[in-house]
């Protein structure tokens, strides 16, 4: 018989994270598919994922609409409360062998509680990994509630051993992300026009001869209050960079208020005929977007991950990425604009690194399905530590 493997996507970025798993899942003759998506996935203001899972063939199983207004810590708290409500619900209709929790964010740890608590096996990707935040303590809960362990590197790995969890439980699959990084990078040609194909806002129109830089900025959690003041510095770092600056929208954590607030004050009183904002890109367009920049700045993870694949140079700001392996593409700097842009200008200079396979090298969907079809899925009662 199928094994039944639910996954749950619970944000925009989360998807790019376990695309690549989901085609090989939906392929495997031994496992049965079913998606749940949630939270800001759902949500347009945060660049919907719905559209771009619908096109790529996905059939959505269910939808659990989540997010409490108000981008503060008590909204991130109540919408992960919703969360745990609603997903318990999903998972009794759907009765899956095993539920998919995908990285850290918030929403995930409803995932993982509903699944421990209903005793079926949960499997956690992305495990094992540093940074600053609230998403490291939910990536750690989430691995001390989780029964099997698919993580990007063999330094996650040993972190998740050395937190007590069975070695044999514990698998280096890669991360999927670098799966659709690994196909862009064997055509990196930008065979699209991102203003026609995502319309977006700004008055910015056509790309310039010297390339253009892209941004990404999200709030940080644990200095929310801070993130107003975090984009204005991002922002006069890049406006005086006279190059096209193409800007993602942040995600829906506390602060994304302030985040947003900043970048509309900052057009208003400001000419910004080189800037221009997106909500989201379908994956492979995104990746292909950023493998052509000049510099990747802000503090995604992609800058960490995808970008190390791709070899392209990264200016990370702040704390939000702290302590998470990194390559040599990655400048660090704190919120000063002129520090940023000072970094900038030398990652422009130095141009494109060596590829790097930190965090896989493109197998990572296939690793994770077989993984799936293959072990052992039962609930870890942790009796045994290492």
């Amino acid at each position: 018989m199928k094994r039944t493997i639910c996954v749950v996507i619970t944000a925009r970025p989360s998807y790019s994270r376990i695309r690549s798993a989901l085609f090989a899942i939906k392929a495997h003759p031994d496992l049965d598919l079913k998606l749940v998506v949630c939270a800001s996935a759902l949500l347009d203001r945060y660049g919907s994922a719905i559209n771009q899972i619908k096109d790529d063939g996905f059939t959505i199983d269910a939808q659990v609409y989540m997010v409490l207004e108000g981008e503060n810590l008590a909204s991130m708290a109540k919408t992960t409360g919703i969360g745990l409500l609603e997903l318990t619900t999903v998972f009794d209709n759907i009765r899956p062998d095993a539920v998919v929790s995908v990285a850290d964010r918030y929403e995930t740890i409803a995932t993982a509680i509903a699944a421990a608590y209903m005793n079926i096996p949960l499997v956690h990707i992305q495990g094992g990994e540093i940074t600053g935040s609230i998403d490291e303590k939910v990536r750690h809960a989430i691995t001390k509630l989780a029964d099997l362990h698919l993580v990007s590197s063999e330094a996650a790995a040993e972190r998740v051993k050395r937190m007590g969890e069975r070695h044999e439980s514990v698998y280096v699959t890669g991360c999927p992300s670098i799966d659709i990084a690994a196909q862009v990078a064997k055509n990196p040609e930008l065979d699209f026009d991102p203003f026609q194909k995502y319309g977006g806002v700004g008055v910015l129109e056509h790309m310039s001869g010297r390339g253009y830089i892209v941004v990404m900025q999200h709030p940080v959690t644990t200095e929310h209050q801070l993130a107003k003041n975090h984009a204005f510095e991002t922002l006069r770092a890049v406006h005086q960079i006279n190059i096209p600056v193409l800007w993602f929208w942040p995600n829906v954590d506390a602060g994304s208020d302030g985040t947003s607030n900043a970048i509309r004050t900052f057009r208003e009183t400001n000419e910004c005929d080189n800037f221009h904002f997106f909500k989201n890109m379908a994956p492979d367009d995104f990746l292909r977007l950023i493998c052509n920049a000049r510099c990747l700045v802000g503090n995604s993870s992609v800058g960490i991950r995808e970008s190390s694949f791709l070899g392209v140079p990264v200016v990370n700001i702040g704390t939000r990425q702290a302590g998470r392996d990194r390559s040599h593409n990655v400048v660090d700097k704190d919120y000063e604009s002129q520090e940023i842009a000072t970094a900038i200008g030398i990652q422009m200079e130095h141009g494109p690194y060596p590829r790097s396979t930190l965090y896989g090298n493109g197998q990572a969907g296939y690793k994770i399905a077989q993984i799936l079809a293959e072990a052992e899925l039962t609930i870890d009662k942790k009796l045994t530590y290492s």
